[in-house]
Parts: structure tokens; sequence; C-alpha cells
């Protein structure tokens, strides 16, 4: 007969066999969702990781405007267009003409001598007018016109944003600049061949500039087109700071210059052509009057100085009593001057 003592012991052991079963038995698992991956046919990003000091450096918004840059582009897509005739003499024919600039039709005027050609050709390039009611054929005619009677092919370029040609970027007339490049490189190539440039000599090709247009020269020049010499006439200075703060506080009454004049000094010297006067390849000629009141003669006088220490071909020339558009007798001599060093440096 079994004792209580025995009875527990029995009981407590089947307690803890029933527990060892439980916990052999298989054990009822809810099944888990299967993952889905979802694969794009396209992916639209490529995620890098960053590594430090490899941020990519902020876009230089200057770079266009630099003597470098210019200098590397290409230019003279297309071909120069006649309009219609504009004035006929014994000596010429002048036309309204277009051609392209970048994605821009510059107008202006070109000047044909009479007779058969080759003609040489001179690119004369005005000064400031406002473009507000501008005329085509503006105060610059007569050069032209004397060059023409003397021989040479004259192009006016009314450059961008004179009307009628279109409008466009221009941040240190840099845009003038581009549409006498493109100009020049026109009539390279097309000289010679049917068309509007067809009596062209495409050998000789020639930079005239008044004021104005003597600064769009000299950026031209320092940037290298390929022509045969540049004429600079009561010039701008090569240096944009100086031209900025003249234009802002002197030409225009504080309206004009502040844009140019916020651009930092390491900008303005990759964008001045003073800095880059060894670049310069062709003969040069200046000419200024010495009671100037609107561009100061120093400025030539410094450019002049610059160019002989270089070695470049320069000639320089003042007149006396003359303002900064010349007349008379001494207007008379520096066309003289002008036509004889075009035909000194004719290839």
């Amino acid at each position: 007969m079994k004792t209580s003592g025995q009875r527990i012991k029995q009981v407590f052991l089947l307690f803890l066999l029933t527990l060892l079963l439980a916990a052999c038995a298989p054990q009822q698992i809810d099944e888990l969702p299967t993952a889905q991956i979802i694969v794009l046919d396209s992916p639209q990003f490529t995620i890098t990781p960053s590594q430090p000091g490899t941020a990519t450096p902020a876009p230089d918004p200057y770079l266009d405007y630099t003597i470098e840059a210019l200098a590397n582009r290409q230019y003279g897509k297309g071909e120069l267009i006649i309009l219609e005739p504009l004035t006929e003499t014994p000596e010429f024919t002048r036309y309204l003409i277009s051609f392209p600039s970048d994605n821009l039709v510059i107008s202006g005027f070109i000047d044909i001598p009479q007779g058969e050609g080759p003609f040489p050709v001179v690119l004369v390039l005005h000064g400031y007018v406002d473009p507000v009611g501008y005329l085509v054929e503006t105060y610059t005619e007569p050069y032209a016109s004397a060059f023409a009677q003397a021989g040479f092919i004259a192009i006016h370029p009314n450059y961008r944003n004179y009307p009628p040609s279109d409008s466009g970027p221009n941040l240190f007339r840099t845009g003038f600049a581009v549409d006498v490049l493109n100009l020049t490189a026109v009539v390279r190539h097309t000289a010679g061949q049917p068309g509007a440039l067809q009596l062209a000599d495409g050998e000789n090709v020639f930079l005239w500039g008044h004021s104005m247009g003597g600064g769009v020269a000299q950026r031209v020049i320092t940037v290298g087109a390929d022509i045969n010499g540049a004429v600079l006439y009561a010039s701008m200075s090569g240096d944009e700071q100086q031209n900025y703060e003249h234009i802002l506080n002197v030409l225009s009454d504080g309206s004009r210059g502040f844009p140019e004049l916020n651009v930092p000094e390491d900008a303005l010297q990759r964008i001045s052509p003073v800095y880059h006067y060894e670049r310069i390849s062709v003969p040069i000629s200046i000419h200024h009057g010495n009671i100037d009141d609107v561009v100061p003669l120093e400025w030539s006088e410094d450019l002049c100085a610059r160019l002989q220490e270089l070695g470049k071909e320069v000639e320089c020339f003042t007149y006396r009593n003359m303002p900064h558009t010349f007349y008379g007798l001494n207007n008379d001599n520096f066309i003289q001057r002008s036509i004889e060093f075009f035909l000194r440096n004719m290839r």
C-alpha cells in the first residue's frame, strides 16, 4: 500500500513528464508573407556615396566672357546676305545686309566698289550710339564711303541690340566682339564664292574701330581673329574696370556700368584685353585727338606704350586740337593714313 509521500512523488513525476512532452511537440507557426522585390526597368538615378573633399565646384559665371574662352570657340557659320540696295554712286553701291552671329541675325550695310575685284575688305566698327532711334547708316558712314572710293569693300555691322539686328547677351560688350569675330570668319570663308562676297579678297581683311568700336576691335585682335591689321580711332580702354568706371561716372550719369563693375577682380583680369596684349599678332595704327572730352587721350598713349614694350608692330598719332570725332584737314589726313596702313599690310 502506497504511502501519502509516495503518491505526491508520483504526481510530481507525471507533471514533469507532461511538460517535457509538450516542449517536444510540433508548434503551429503562422505563415509569413513572401517578400516582394520591385525591379525598375530603366533606373532614373545613380546614387554615389559622397566622399570627403570631392564636392563639384560651382560653374564659373564669367567663363564665356574671358579672352581664353573666346579664343577657343568656333566662328563663322553661315553667309552674308544682301537684302536690298540702299545707295548707288559712280564709285560703289551700298546694300543693306544681314549675317548670322551664333543664333542671332545681325544687320548692317556693305559698300562694294564698282569694278571686277577682288577687293580687300575693311570692317568699319562704329562707336556708342543710343540704340533708341538708331539708323543703319550712322555717323561712321562717311568713313565707309571713303574706303569704298579707295577700292575697299567696306562692311559696317550694326552689332546685336542695334535695330534691326536681333537682341542678345552683351556683358562687357563681348557680344559685339562675337558679332565681329563671326563676321570676320564669314568673310574669310566665303570670299570669292558666288554670293554677296564674290568680289571680296579673303586674304586681306582689316578692322577699323572708333571709340566703343575701337574697344571691340581691341578684344577681337586680342582673341586672335584672322585679320591683317587694325586701326584704333579714339579707342576705349582695354582695361574694363577703367572703361566702366568712366561709363558710369562720366558718360552715362550713373545709368550704365553697374553690372560690369560688380564682377570680381580676378574675373576682370581674365576678361580685360589689357592683361592679354601679348596675344596680339597683327599691326596696329592708333589715332587720338588731344582735346577729346569723351575718351581720354591717355588711354591711347598707354596702349601705345604697352604695345611698344611688348615689341608689337604699332604706330601712334596724336592730332592737335581734335575732339573725339575729327573734322577738316585732320580728318582727311586720318583717313589717308588709314588707307595707307591697309595697303602696307596687304598680303
